[in-house]
Parts: structure tokens; sequence; C-alpha cells
């Protein structure tokens, strides 16, 4: 072969070979931006079922596996029955408005010869009525009245969004505006609060709230959006966070303008002086009982912590009812 048919054949080779390279950087780009689709897509999806109003009927199917619990059937029929119950008792409907001018709704349930207040938030996509029928013949029995609250963007409250727990504090400072100015009075008034509830009320801490708040009674709180939808992601739905995590926050952000690790149960208890009692138990699968750890040993106030062993998300009362009463008496006993 001569020389120049030599240079030919390897300029041909070298061309041959680069098309080949094209190809497959071409088909690996293809590949990358599919799948970068995929992940964007479902992301958006466990987005909107998070925090819109609505839930994406797609994702209806698969509010167990989010969640992680598993069914107790004896615990649903009593947390139904006491919901009815709740919800056939007569109350007062009021409505607020909030900060950023949403109408929010809530129901005073006063007690006779009331000795403290308790202001009651709800969890995520739940009720008033679901989260409290159980608790609420307790606290009347023992002299409480109630003011409960229905979260923003939840059943008859407006809104279009689910801010877990970022826009939720201060509409719990709206409605203890609202008890200090219509339902004026010098009893203690204590927050509580289930799931996303109690994230509500423990971030309030950090508000600087009116001297007649005694305290704080936490149910099974989570420390921020990012940190729960992280554990959900990773333990419950079994894929990575890391970029479904900026994906996330990128579309948190442009909803709400703001970010999900903007503020945290964290942030909101260190320095703070206002009592809490903090429940949770051990095989919570939607909040991980090392969140209430990490805000216990962050709250800097007096505090008190109860643990149940092998109760499920917002199962503590339903499993140890009388070491809970105790419990929430002695706390009462010693911050009224």
């Amino acid at each position: 072969m001569t020389l120049q048919n030599a240079l030919r054949k390897g300029k041909t080779d070298n061309m041959e070979k680069s098309k080949k390279t094209a190809l497959m950087i071409g088909s690996a780009l293809t590949g990358v931006t599919a799948l970068t689709a995929a992940i964007y897509i479902t992301t958006k999806y466990l987005v909107d079922a998070a925090i819109d109003r609505q839930m994406p009927k797609l994702i209806q199917p698969t509010e167990k596996q989010i969640s992680g619990s598993r069914i107790n059937q004896d615990f649903l029929k009593c947390i139904n029955d006491s919901a009815e119950k709740l919800s056939e008792t007569e109350t007062e409907q009021v409505e607020i408005t909030s900060d950023d001018g949403i109408r929010l709704v809530g129901h005073w349930y006063p007690c006779e010869n009331a000795e403290r207040v308790i202001v009651a938030m709800h969890g995520w996509r739940s009720s008033w009525c679901k989260d409290f029928g159980m608790i609420v013949d307790f606290w009347h029995d023992n002299k409480c009245s109630v003011l409960f609250a229905e979260q923003r963007a939840q059943n008859n409250s407006d809104g279009e969004y689910i801010s877990f727990g970022l826009m939720e504090r201060y509409d719990c400072l709206s409605w203890i505006r609202w008890l200090n100015e219509n339902k004026k009075s010098d009893l203690p008034v204590y927050l509580a609060g289930i799931s996303m509830g109690a994230t509500t009320v423990l971030m309030a801490a950090g508000l600087g709230l009116p001297d007649n708040i005694h305290g704080i009674m936490s149910d099974c709180g989570f420390t921020s959006p990012n940190e729960i939808w992280k554990h959900v992601a990773n333990n419950n739905l079994h894929f990575s966070y890391n970029l479904c995590g900026l994906i996330a926050n990128e579309i948190f952000r442009k909803k709400l303008n703001m970010n999900t690790s903007d503020y945290s149960t964290l942030d909101a208890l260190a320095g703070g002086n206002i009592p809490v009692l903090f429940v949770h138990g051990t095989d919570d699968q939607f909040v991980p009982v090392t969140m209430t750890y990490e805000n216990y040993k962050a709250c800097t106030a007096p505090k008190r912590l109860l643990i149940v062993p092998g109760a499920d998300h917002g199962m503590s009362y339903y499993l140890e009812k009388e070491k809970y009463e105790q419990e929430v008496k002695a706390f009462w006993h010693d911050f009224d």
C-alpha cells in the first residue's frame, strides 16, 4: 500500500470512528435527557401531591406508600368513629384572614369553668375532627376550651398550597391573636399539634409568642419540609433524594416563593423559653422518631419527652392512653 493510500485509509477509518463516537455520545445524551425528564416528571407529581390543595389523581393510590404506615383496622375504626362524633358536636365556626390574605376557618369549642385553652392544629391532608376526635373528651373533661384550626389549603380553609409549617406557623399566630382579641381571659393557652400540626406549633415557637402561651404539646412532628421529604423519598418510596431534592425545592420555591429548608423546628426551638411536651411512637414509618429526638435536643426551654413503644404515626394516644393523659396532666400542673 502506498503512503498516499495508507493516509487515505487512515483518514477514512478516523472518520468512521468519529461517526461512531458521535452516535454513542448522541445516544448517551438522549438517554440522559430522557432519564432527567422522567425524574423531573416523577418529582413534580410528588411535590404536587405534597403541597397542592388537590392531590393529583395519579398519586392518590400511592398515598399509603408515601406515609409508609401499616393499616391497623381497629385504630382506623376508632379514628373514624371519634371523628364523626366530634363533627356532630356543637361548635362555633369562626373565620379569620391570614397575614397573606387567605381566609382561614376554625371551630371554637368552649368549656364551662375552663381552666385553660388549647389551640389545636391538625396534620397533613387530615382534619380537625380526625386528628383530635379521640383526645377531645379528655381535654374537655379536664376543663379545656379548644380552638380547632383548619390548616390552609385543606378542608374549609382557603389557599392553594400546603407549606409544611413554613406559612402555617404564621397562621397559628393569627389564631392566637384572634383568641386573645375575641375570647379575652387570663387563662393559660397551650398549642397542640399532631404530625404537620406539631411542626406548625413548634415552628410558631420562634415567632415571639404572647405571654399567655404557657406550653406546646407536639405529637410526632417533623423538623422541616426538606427533611421529611428526604425521609419519605429514601425510605418509603425507595429512590435517592439527591437530584430529586434539588428539583423538588425549585418547584416548591416557584410556587411558594420560599425554599424547603428556609426554616425548621430546630431553628424555632433554639433559644426558646416556652415549655414543650414531645410525644412520638417508636414505630412511626411516616415521621421517624429520630426527628423528635432532634427537636428535644434542640429545645432550650423546659421540656418533657414521651416515647411510646410500638406506636406508628399518630397512634401514641391510642396505644398508651393512660400514660399519655398522665404526662399531659403533669405538664399542665407544672406550667399552668
